[in-house]
Protein backbone atom coordinates (compact mmCIF):
# COMPACT_ATOMS: atom_id res chain seq x y z
CA UNK A 1 0.00 0.00 0.00
CA UNK A 2 1.57 3.50 -0.55
CA UNK A 3 1.48 5.68 1.94
CA UNK A 4 -0.90 8.71 1.70
CA UNK A 5 0.72 12.08 0.84
CA UNK A 6 -0.35 16.16 1.36
CA UNK A 7 1.01 18.95 0.23
CA UNK A 8 0.18 22.69 -0.15
CA UNK A 9 -1.04 22.51 -3.92
CA UNK A 10 -1.65 26.49 -4.39
CA UNK A 11 0.97 29.30 -4.40
CA UNK A 12 3.21 30.40 -1.81
CA UNK A 13 1.65 33.41 -1.47
CA UNK A 14 -1.41 35.49 0.47
CA UNK A 15 -4.40 34.70 -1.34
CA UNK A 16 -8.06 34.06 -0.82
CA UNK A 17 -7.88 30.14 -0.54
CA UNK A 18 -4.99 27.78 0.18
CA UNK A 19 -5.94 23.84 -0.95
CA UNK A 20 -3.56 21.17 1.21
CA UNK A 21 -4.33 18.53 -0.69
CA UNK A 22 -4.40 15.11 0.69
CA UNK A 23 -3.58 11.15 -1.28
CA UNK A 24 -4.01 7.83 -0.80
CA UNK A 25 -5.90 4.68 0.97
CA UNK A 26 -6.18 6.91 4.20
CA UNK A 27 -7.01 9.73 2.70
CA UNK A 28 -10.40 10.38 3.90
CA UNK A 29 -9.32 8.39 7.20
CA UNK A 30 -6.49 11.30 7.65
CA UNK A 31 -8.87 14.01 6.64
CA UNK A 32 -11.65 13.41 9.11
CA UNK A 33 -9.00 13.44 12.07
CA UNK A 34 -8.39 17.45 11.01
CA UNK A 35 -11.89 18.19 9.56
CA UNK A 36 -15.49 18.69 11.54
CA UNK A 37 -18.17 18.63 9.05
CA UNK A 38 -20.39 21.47 10.97
CA UNK A 39 -23.54 19.19 9.85
CA UNK A 40 -22.12 16.83 12.34
CA UNK A 41 -21.55 14.14 9.57
CA UNK A 42 -18.23 12.38 8.60
CA UNK A 43 -16.27 12.49 5.47
CA UNK A 44 -16.00 8.72 5.26
CA UNK A 45 -19.50 8.51 4.48
CA UNK A 46 -19.48 11.05 1.65
CA UNK A 47 -19.22 9.62 -1.97
CA UNK A 48 -16.78 11.07 -4.19
CA UNK A 49 -17.40 14.32 -6.04
CA UNK A 50 -19.13 15.60 -2.77
CA UNK A 51 -18.49 18.64 -0.61
CA UNK A 52 -18.55 19.42 3.09
CA UNK A 53 -18.33 23.04 4.54
CA UNK A 54 -16.85 22.71 8.63
CA UNK A 55 -13.61 23.92 10.10
CA UNK A 56 -10.67 22.47 10.56
CA UNK A 57 -8.84 21.91 13.99
CA UNK A 58 -6.10 20.80 15.78
CA UNK A 59 -5.94 19.15 19.52
CA UNK A 60 -9.21 19.30 19.28
CA UNK A 61 -9.80 22.94 18.80
CA UNK A 62 -10.90 24.75 15.60
CA UNK A 63 -9.01 27.24 13.91
CA UNK A 64 -10.52 27.72 10.27
CA UNK A 65 -13.50 27.56 8.29
CA UNK A 66 -13.08 25.46 5.58
CA UNK A 67 -14.45 23.34 2.58
CA UNK A 68 -13.42 19.87 2.22
CA UNK A 69 -13.85 18.16 -0.84
CA UNK A 70 -13.94 14.13 -1.48
CA UNK A 71 -12.87 12.37 -4.74
CA UNK A 72 -13.22 8.73 -4.48
CA UNK A 73 -10.56 6.45 -6.17
CA UNK A 74 -10.51 5.59 -8.98
CA UNK A 75 -11.89 9.01 -10.23
CA UNK A 76 -9.48 11.19 -8.50
CA UNK A 77 -6.59 13.03 -10.47
CA UNK A 78 -4.29 10.67 -8.92
CA UNK A 79 -6.50 7.58 -9.34
CA UNK A 80 -6.30 7.20 -5.72
CA UNK A 81 -8.53 7.99 -2.59
CA UNK A 82 -7.87 12.24 -2.59
CA UNK A 83 -9.40 15.01 -0.35
CA UNK A 84 -8.63 18.88 -0.97
CA UNK A 85 -9.30 21.15 1.61
CA UNK A 86 -9.63 24.51 1.19
CA UNK A 87 -8.95 27.06 3.96
CA UNK A 88 -8.07 30.69 4.00
CA UNK A 89 -4.74 31.81 2.13
CA UNK A 90 -2.97 33.16 4.78
CA UNK A 91 0.69 31.64 4.98
CA UNK A 92 0.33 30.62 8.49
CA UNK A 93 -3.32 29.12 8.02
CA UNK A 94 -2.47 27.22 5.43
CA UNK A 95 0.97 25.89 7.18
CA UNK A 96 -1.15 25.26 9.75
CA UNK A 97 -3.35 23.31 8.32
CA UNK A 98 -0.47 21.07 6.39
CA UNK A 99 1.63 20.31 9.74
CA UNK A 100 -1.99 18.93 11.41
CA UNK A 101 -2.20 16.81 8.28
CA UNK A 102 0.87 15.65 8.81
CA UNK A 103 0.72 15.10 12.39
CA UNK A 104 -2.59 12.77 11.67
CA UNK A 105 -0.75 10.25 9.54
CA UNK A 106 -0.06 11.96 6.18
CA UNK A 107 3.78 11.61 4.87
CA UNK A 108 5.40 15.49 2.69
CA UNK A 109 4.71 14.76 -0.71
CA UNK A 110 7.88 14.65 -2.53
CA UNK A 111 8.18 17.09 -5.84
CA UNK A 112 5.35 16.16 -8.46
CA UNK A 113 4.36 13.13 -6.73
CA UNK A 114 0.56 13.87 -6.92
CA UNK A 115 1.18 14.10 -11.08
CA UNK A 116 3.75 10.95 -10.66
CA UNK A 117 0.89 8.70 -8.71
CA UNK A 118 -1.36 9.80 -11.84
CA UNK A 119 1.23 8.47 -14.21
CA UNK A 120 1.37 5.57 -12.46
CA UNK A 121 -2.08 4.43 -11.69
CA UNK A 122 -2.73 5.19 -15.82
CA UNK A 123 -4.86 8.65 -15.61
CA UNK A 124 -2.27 9.94 -17.98
CA UNK A 125 0.81 9.11 -20.21
CA UNK A 126 4.04 10.60 -19.93
CA UNK A 127 3.82 13.40 -22.42
CA UNK A 128 0.72 14.67 -20.96
CA UNK A 129 2.64 14.34 -17.05
CA UNK A 130 5.14 17.13 -18.95
CA UNK A 131 2.26 19.22 -20.53
CA UNK A 132 1.16 19.24 -16.76
CA UNK A 133 4.67 21.18 -15.79
CA UNK A 134 4.49 23.11 -19.48
CA UNK A 135 0.90 24.17 -18.55
CA UNK A 136 1.76 25.79 -14.83
CA UNK A 137 4.77 27.70 -16.40
CA UNK A 138 2.84 28.69 -19.90
CA UNK A 139 3.59 32.26 -19.63
CA UNK A 140 1.66 33.14 -22.70
CA UNK A 141 -1.69 32.52 -24.75
CA UNK A 142 -0.07 30.13 -27.31
CA UNK A 143 2.09 28.14 -24.94
CA UNK A 144 -1.08 27.49 -22.23
CA UNK A 145 -3.14 26.38 -26.10
CA UNK A 146 -0.65 24.01 -27.04
CA UNK A 147 0.23 22.71 -23.00
CA UNK A 148 -3.34 22.36 -22.83
CA UNK A 149 -3.35 20.12 -26.04
CA UNK A 150 -0.81 18.11 -25.25
CA UNK A 151 -2.34 17.02 -21.25
CA UNK A 152 -6.14 16.33 -23.75
CA UNK A 153 -3.13 13.90 -25.52
CA UNK A 154 -2.66 15.50 -28.56
CA UNK A 155 0.70 14.07 -28.99
CA UNK A 156 -0.21 10.74 -27.36
CA UNK A 157 -3.00 10.16 -29.45
CA UNK A 158 -0.76 10.91 -32.90
CA UNK A 159 1.82 8.37 -31.61
CA UNK A 160 -0.77 5.87 -30.82
CA UNK A 161 -1.84 5.18 -34.46
CA UNK A 162 2.04 5.39 -35.12
CA UNK A 163 2.62 2.95 -32.98
CA UNK A 164 -0.44 0.60 -33.77
CA UNK A 165 0.40 0.44 -37.19
CA UNK A 166 3.72 -0.56 -36.42
CA UNK A 167 2.75 -3.19 -34.13
CA UNK A 168 -0.06 -4.56 -36.24
CA UNK A 169 3.13 -4.47 -38.97
CA UNK A 170 5.46 -6.29 -36.61
CA UNK A 171 2.90 -9.37 -35.63
CA UNK A 172 1.96 -9.74 -38.87
CA UNK A 173 5.94 -10.46 -39.92
CA UNK A 174 6.44 -12.17 -36.90
CA UNK A 175 3.72 -14.95 -37.51
CA UNK A 176 4.65 -15.37 -40.65
CA UNK A 177 7.75 -16.14 -40.13
CA UNK A 178 7.71 -17.91 -37.05
CA UNK A 179 4.87 -20.24 -38.40
CA UNK A 180 5.62 -20.90 -42.14
CA UNK A 181 3.48 -24.09 -42.29
CA UNK A 182 0.05 -22.13 -40.73
CA UNK A 183 -2.16 -20.74 -43.30
CA UNK A 184 -1.21 -17.41 -42.48
CA UNK A 185 -1.68 -14.37 -45.35
CA UNK A 186 2.01 -12.83 -46.02
CA UNK A 187 2.55 -8.93 -45.62
CA UNK A 188 2.82 -7.54 -49.28
CA UNK A 189 5.90 -5.59 -49.29
CA UNK A 190 3.81 -3.05 -51.00
CA UNK A 191 1.46 -2.74 -47.55
CA UNK A 192 4.81 -3.16 -45.63
CA UNK A 193 6.27 0.21 -47.55
CA UNK A 194 3.36 2.14 -47.19
CA UNK A 195 2.89 1.50 -43.73
CA UNK A 196 6.54 2.72 -43.22
CA UNK A 197 6.23 5.81 -44.82
CA UNK A 198 3.35 6.49 -43.20
CA UNK A 199 5.39 6.14 -40.22
CA UNK A 200 8.38 8.49 -41.11
CA UNK A 201 5.89 10.80 -43.13
CA UNK A 202 4.45 11.69 -39.21
CA UNK A 203 7.30 11.46 -37.12
CA UNK A 204 9.25 13.54 -39.54
CA UNK A 205 6.97 15.92 -39.05
CA UNK A 206 6.96 16.39 -35.35
CA UNK A 207 10.80 16.59 -35.90
CA UNK A 208 10.46 19.69 -38.28
CA UNK A 209 7.93 21.60 -35.78
CA UNK A 210 10.11 20.88 -32.98
CA UNK A 211 12.04 23.90 -32.98
CA UNK A 212 8.91 26.17 -33.79
CA UNK A 213 7.01 24.61 -30.47
CA UNK A 214 10.03 25.31 -28.60
CA UNK A 215 9.66 28.93 -29.27
CA UNK A 216 5.90 29.33 -28.30
CA UNK A 217 6.59 27.58 -25.77
CA UNK A 218 9.36 29.00 -23.68
CA UNK A 219 9.83 31.81 -25.42
CA UNK A 220 12.99 32.83 -27.19
CA UNK A 221 16.33 34.56 -26.13
CA UNK A 222 16.12 38.10 -27.61
CA UNK A 223 19.10 40.21 -27.05
CA UNK A 224 18.64 44.02 -28.08
CA UNK A 225 22.02 45.31 -29.70
CA UNK A 226 23.50 48.25 -31.79
CA UNK A 227 25.51 51.19 -31.40
CA UNK A 228 25.93 53.79 -28.32
CA UNK A 229 22.80 55.76 -28.29
CA UNK A 230 20.62 53.90 -31.29
CA UNK A 231 17.95 53.78 -28.79
CA UNK A 232 17.69 50.17 -27.37
CA UNK A 233 17.40 50.63 -23.52
CA UNK A 234 14.79 52.96 -24.56
CA UNK A 235 13.15 50.10 -26.87
CA UNK A 236 14.01 47.70 -23.80
CA UNK A 237 11.85 49.89 -21.76
CA UNK A 238 9.03 50.55 -24.14
CA UNK A 239 9.04 46.33 -24.06
CA UNK A 240 8.88 45.81 -20.56
CA UNK A 241 6.45 49.06 -19.89
CA UNK A 242 8.31 50.32 -17.36
CA UNK A 243 12.15 52.28 -17.28
CA UNK A 244 14.17 48.92 -16.86
CA UNK A 245 17.32 50.19 -18.28
CA UNK A 246 18.99 53.65 -17.71
CA UNK A 247 18.53 55.77 -20.70
CA UNK A 248 20.50 59.14 -20.89
CA UNK A 249 22.48 60.95 -23.84
CA UNK A 250 25.42 59.80 -22.18
CA UNK A 251 27.50 57.44 -24.74
CA UNK A 252 28.10 54.30 -22.93
CA UNK A 253 25.26 54.40 -20.73
CA UNK A 254 24.38 50.70 -20.60
CA UNK A 255 27.74 48.71 -19.36
CA UNK A 256 26.09 45.50 -18.56
CA UNK A 257 23.48 43.40 -19.59
CA UNK A 258 19.76 44.35 -18.46
CA UNK A 259 17.56 41.41 -18.96
CA UNK A 260 13.38 40.67 -17.97
CA UNK A 261 11.15 38.53 -19.62
CA UNK A 262 8.20 40.03 -21.82
CA UNK A 263 5.02 39.07 -23.67
CA UNK A 264 5.12 40.81 -27.16
CA UNK A 265 1.33 39.11 -28.06
CA UNK A 266 1.37 35.66 -28.55
CA UNK A 267 5.41 35.45 -28.44
CA UNK A 268 7.31 35.33 -25.06
CA UNK A 269 10.51 37.13 -25.17
CA UNK A 270 13.40 36.96 -22.43
CA UNK A 271 15.32 39.89 -23.72
CA UNK A 272 18.88 41.38 -22.93
CA UNK A 273 19.54 44.85 -23.36
CA UNK A 274 23.47 45.05 -24.23
CA UNK A 275 26.11 47.67 -24.22
CA UNK A 276 26.71 49.87 -27.24
CA UNK A 277 29.12 48.33 -29.92
CA UNK A 278 32.03 50.33 -30.45
CA UNK A 279 35.37 50.26 -29.43
CA UNK A 280 36.25 51.40 -26.50
CA UNK A 281 39.42 52.45 -24.63
CA UNK A 282 37.24 52.64 -21.04
CA UNK A 283 37.92 49.37 -19.06
CA UNK A 284 34.68 48.77 -17.45
CA UNK A 285 32.80 49.54 -20.68
CA UNK A 286 34.72 47.28 -22.94
CA UNK A 287 34.33 44.57 -20.31
CA UNK A 288 30.26 45.23 -21.09
CA UNK A 289 30.88 45.48 -25.09
CA UNK A 290 32.68 42.35 -24.94
CA UNK A 291 29.46 40.56 -22.69
CA UNK A 292 27.49 42.00 -25.15
CA UNK A 293 29.55 40.28 -27.98
CA UNK A 294 29.37 36.93 -26.41
CA UNK A 295 25.36 37.79 -26.00
CA UNK A 296 25.20 38.20 -29.73
CA UNK A 297 26.50 34.69 -30.46
CA UNK A 298 24.30 32.67 -27.73
CA UNK A 299 21.16 34.35 -28.51
CA UNK A 300 18.31 32.61 -30.43
CA UNK A 301 16.84 36.13 -31.74
CA UNK A 302 18.66 39.65 -32.32
CA UNK A 303 17.04 42.61 -32.29
CA UNK A 304 19.47 44.83 -34.01
CA UNK A 305 18.76 48.93 -33.26
CA UNK A 306 19.47 51.26 -35.79
CA UNK A 307 19.33 55.18 -35.36
CA UNK A 308 17.13 55.96 -38.62
CA UNK A 309 18.11 59.88 -38.14
CA UNK A 310 21.72 59.22 -38.83
CA UNK A 311 23.89 57.70 -41.49
CA UNK A 312 25.41 54.01 -41.00
CA UNK A 313 28.70 54.60 -39.66
CA UNK A 314 31.41 51.85 -38.74
CA UNK A 315 29.62 50.81 -35.61
CA UNK A 316 26.58 50.00 -37.66
CA UNK A 317 28.63 48.15 -40.06
CA UNK A 318 29.59 46.05 -36.99
CA UNK A 319 26.09 45.32 -35.83
CA UNK A 320 24.91 44.04 -39.43
CA UNK A 321 28.30 41.72 -39.75
CA UNK A 322 27.63 40.53 -36.15
CA UNK A 323 23.50 39.96 -37.50
CA UNK A 324 24.93 37.58 -40.74
CA UNK A 325 23.75 34.16 -40.61
CA UNK A 326 21.44 34.31 -37.26
CA UNK A 327 17.86 35.17 -36.74
CA UNK A 328 17.86 38.63 -36.51
CA UNK A 329 15.21 41.92 -36.82
CA UNK A 330 16.02 45.14 -38.10
CA UNK A 331 14.73 47.77 -35.35
CA UNK A 332 14.94 51.33 -37.34
CA UNK A 333 14.85 53.53 -34.27
CA UNK A 334 13.31 57.42 -34.24
CA UNK A 335 11.45 57.40 -36.91
CA UNK A 336 9.67 60.63 -35.73
CA UNK A 337 12.69 62.35 -37.09
CA UNK A 338 14.27 62.68 -40.60
CA UNK A 339 15.94 59.73 -42.39
CA UNK A 340 18.77 59.73 -42.97
CA UNK A 341 19.82 55.89 -43.24
CA UNK A 342 20.66 53.89 -46.17
CA UNK A 343 17.73 51.56 -45.90
CA UNK A 344 18.78 49.80 -48.82
CA UNK A 345 21.74 48.54 -46.95
CA UNK A 346 19.73 47.58 -44.35
CA UNK A 347 16.93 46.23 -46.97
CA UNK A 348 19.83 43.55 -48.17
CA UNK A 349 21.34 43.02 -44.91
CA UNK A 350 18.04 41.68 -42.89
CA UNK A 351 14.86 39.24 -43.58
CA UNK A 352 12.92 41.85 -41.81
CA UNK A 353 13.08 45.58 -40.96
CA UNK A 354 10.78 47.56 -39.56
CA UNK A 355 10.48 51.43 -38.42
CA UNK A 356 9.86 52.57 -34.76
CA UNK A 357 9.90 55.60 -32.35
CA UNK A 358 10.71 53.49 -29.00
CA UNK A 359 10.47 57.65 -27.65
CA UNK A 360 7.11 57.91 -28.47
CA UNK A 361 6.15 54.49 -28.17
CA UNK A 362 5.31 54.17 -31.60
CA UNK A 363 5.85 51.04 -33.92
CA UNK A 364 5.77 48.39 -31.68
CA UNK A 365 3.06 46.27 -33.17
CA UNK A 366 5.05 45.81 -36.31
CA UNK A 367 8.09 43.81 -34.23
CA UNK A 368 5.44 40.94 -33.55
CA UNK A 369 4.64 39.55 -37.14
CA UNK A 370 8.56 40.44 -37.60
CA UNK A 371 9.88 38.06 -34.93
CA UNK A 372 7.55 35.57 -35.95
CA UNK A 373 8.55 35.57 -39.68
CA UNK A 374 12.02 35.68 -38.79
CA UNK A 375 11.75 32.68 -36.26
CA UNK A 376 9.41 30.67 -38.52
CA UNK A 377 6.02 30.29 -36.60
CA UNK A 378 4.25 32.98 -38.17
CA UNK A 379 1.65 29.64 -39.19
CA UNK A 380 2.13 27.60 -35.91
CA UNK A 381 -0.79 26.14 -34.92
CA UNK A 382 -1.43 25.43 -31.04
CA UNK A 383 -3.81 23.01 -31.66
CA UNK A 384 -1.61 20.42 -33.12
CA UNK A 385 0.60 17.86 -31.33
CA UNK A 386 4.21 18.92 -30.69
CA UNK A 387 7.25 17.42 -29.18
CA UNK A 388 7.63 19.62 -25.46
CA UNK A 389 11.18 19.02 -24.91
CA UNK A 390 14.59 17.23 -25.75
CA UNK A 391 13.29 13.74 -24.42
CA UNK A 392 10.23 13.39 -26.29
CA UNK A 393 12.25 14.48 -29.64
CA UNK A 394 15.10 12.12 -28.99
CA UNK A 395 12.53 9.24 -28.57
CA UNK A 396 10.94 10.01 -31.74
CA UNK A 397 14.19 10.60 -34.03
CA UNK A 398 15.30 7.54 -32.64
CA UNK A 399 12.28 5.73 -33.70
CA UNK A 400 12.32 7.54 -37.05
CA UNK A 401 15.91 6.38 -37.72
CA UNK A 402 15.07 3.08 -37.38
CA UNK A 403 11.79 2.92 -39.36
CA UNK A 404 13.94 4.81 -42.08
CA UNK A 405 16.44 2.14 -41.87
CA UNK A 406 13.58 -0.45 -41.91
CA UNK A 407 12.04 0.81 -45.01
CA UNK A 408 15.42 1.10 -47.10
CA UNK A 409 15.62 -2.41 -46.09
CA UNK A 410 12.31 -3.42 -47.24
CA UNK A 411 12.70 -1.61 -50.26
CA UNK A 412 15.69 -3.75 -51.01
CA UNK A 413 14.44 -6.64 -50.49
CA UNK A 414 15.61 -7.35 -47.04
CA UNK A 415 13.98 -10.91 -45.15
CA UNK A 416 11.04 -10.27 -42.49
CA UNK A 417 12.81 -10.96 -39.68
CA UNK A 418 16.07 -8.71 -40.09
CA UNK A 419 13.08 -5.95 -41.03
CA UNK A 420 11.55 -6.51 -37.90
CA UNK A 421 14.37 -5.63 -35.67
CA UNK A 422 14.20 -2.12 -36.27
CA UNK A 423 10.64 -2.18 -36.25
CA UNK A 424 10.76 -3.21 -32.60
CA UNK A 425 13.43 -0.97 -31.82
CA UNK A 426 11.33 1.91 -33.05
CA UNK A 427 8.14 0.56 -30.71
CA UNK A 428 10.40 0.57 -27.94
CA UNK A 429 11.41 4.13 -28.70
CA UNK A 430 8.00 5.50 -29.20
CA UNK A 431 6.72 3.46 -26.01
CA UNK A 432 9.52 4.92 -24.18
CA UNK A 433 8.06 8.19 -25.17
CA UNK A 434 4.98 7.67 -23.62
CA UNK A 435 6.31 6.34 -20.53
CA UNK A 436 5.15 2.89 -21.11
CA UNK A 437 8.74 1.23 -21.10
CA UNK A 438 10.30 4.52 -19.97
CA UNK A 439 13.39 3.57 -16.97
CA UNK A 440 12.29 4.19 -13.31
CA UNK A 441 15.74 6.53 -13.62
CA UNK A 442 13.94 8.47 -16.53
CA UNK A 443 10.28 8.94 -14.45
CA UNK A 444 12.18 9.81 -11.38
CA UNK A 445 14.12 12.82 -13.22
CA UNK A 446 10.78 13.60 -15.22
CA UNK A 447 9.02 14.63 -11.83
CA UNK A 448 11.59 15.85 -9.94
CA UNK A 449 11.21 18.92 -11.70
CA UNK A 450 7.88 19.29 -10.95
CA UNK A 451 6.83 21.69 -8.02
CA UNK A 452 5.98 20.01 -4.80
CA UNK A 453 1.78 19.90 -4.34
CA UNK A 454 1.68 19.38 -8.19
Amino acid sequence: MEKTIAAVATGSSVSGIGVIRISGDEAITVADRVFRCADGTSLSDLAGYRAKYGSVVSDGEEFDNAIALVFRAPKSYTGENVVELSVHGGLFIVEKTLNVVLKSGAFPAEAGEFTKRAFLNGKLDLTQAEAVADLISAQGQESARASYQLLQGSLSNKISLVLQSLIECSASMAAWVDYPDEDIEELSAENLVSTLENASADLSSLIENYDSGRVMLEGVDTVIAGRTNVGKSTLMNMLVGREKSIVTQIEGTTRDIVEDTVRLGSLVLHLSDTAGLRKSDDVVEAIGIKKAIDRLESSALILAVFDGSSPLNGDDEMMINACRGKRAVAVINKNDLECKLDIDKISNSFDKYIFISAKNQQGSDELEPAIKSVLGVSDFDSTQPILANARQKQCVQNALNSINHALDDAKSGVTFDALNVMIDSAVDDLLTLTGKKATEEVVNNIFSRFCVGK
